[in-house]
């Protein structure tokens, strides 16, 4: 699968990195609307059973197959973290036809409108009514806290993997530039007179007041109460490394990144600047 976002070769430009011994990163790069260099990220997690799950698939490349087989070989579990990371839902279950898709409500649907990407079985929908209540099995729930932010225009689904203290996000916060998916491709993930602007309103590094601005403004602008709960809840949790989709691993001192980045919300102000 090929086009103008996603690389052609994603085998000679992804990045195959183990984050430990249970959780393995494939990063590569990417293109928003063709354009931004934001990067891609798929995550496998293997749990305690043994199972594994992946979290916003990649391409599946044969070293990505090689990186499942190593891991045990049982894929149970495709996560597609919001309404936008699908784009390669469909190998994935075709490779892995026992895998079981969890997925954010209205993915199903917009799918089935395209005949390229219709008839997959979505068993785990995430929903505004069942986020607190829905279950997907007693290793996933062991092994993951969830919040469905549902309140965010992509509908996110994002994971803690209570192990190893690791939350796994797709939108919900950026942490550009994208190096690490970019450093195969013998180009900077900074150049491009868009991509400068963009990696510097969607950057962690301190005060992070363009990011902080984007998502209050205009990412939580419909259900500011709501998207503030899920943020809450998240706080709640205990982790020190997070993985997104978009830009580097933050692979310490990611609750105080976290903190900071969401403090508005946290901190329950009417309005910011």
């Amino acid at each position: 699968m090929t086009s103008k976002v996603i690389p052609p070769n994603p085998v000679d430009v992804m990045v195959v990195r183990s984050i430990t011994p249970d959780i393995v990163t494939l990063s590569t790069p990417f293109l928003r609307f063709g354009r931004l260099k934001i990067g891609g990220r798929g995550t496998i997690v293997r749990l305690q059973t043994g199972s594994l799950l992946v979290f916003s698939p990649v391409a599946l490349t044969s070293d990505v197959q090689s990186t499942i087989e190593s891991l045990g070989g049982n894929l149970k579990y495709i996560v597609a973290p919001d309404i936008l990371h699908h784009i390669f839902l469909t190998p994935w279950k075709q490779a892995y036809p026992n895998a079981q898709i969890i997925a954010p409500e209205g993915l199903r649907e917009k799918r089935e409108q395209n005949p390229e990407t219709k008839g997959l079985d979505f068993p785990h929908i995430f929903t505004a009514e069942n986020r607190k209540s829905l279950k997907i099995s007693d290793e996933f729930d062991a092994e993951f806290d969830v919040e469905y932010v549902a309140s965010h225009p992509s509908r996110e689904i994002v994971l803690r993997h209570k192990r190893t203290g690791t939350v796994l996000e797709a939108d919900l916060l950026f942490n550009l530039p994208a190096t690490e998916q970019y450093s195969k491709t013998g180009e900077s993930a900074t150049t491009g007179f868009l991509t400068k602007i963009f990696v510097a309103v969607q950057s962690t590094k301190p005060p992070g007041t363009w990011q902080k601005r984007i998502i209050w403004y205009v990412v939580s602008s419909k259900d500011r109460k709501g998207f503030g709960e899920s943020m809450a809840a998240i706080d709640k949790w205990d982790f020190n490394r997070l993985i997104p989709c978009h830009g580097d691993v933050i692979e310490t001192g990611a609750k105080e990144i976290y903190q900071r980045m969401f403090d508005w919300f946290l901190k329950g102000a009417a309005k910011h600047p």
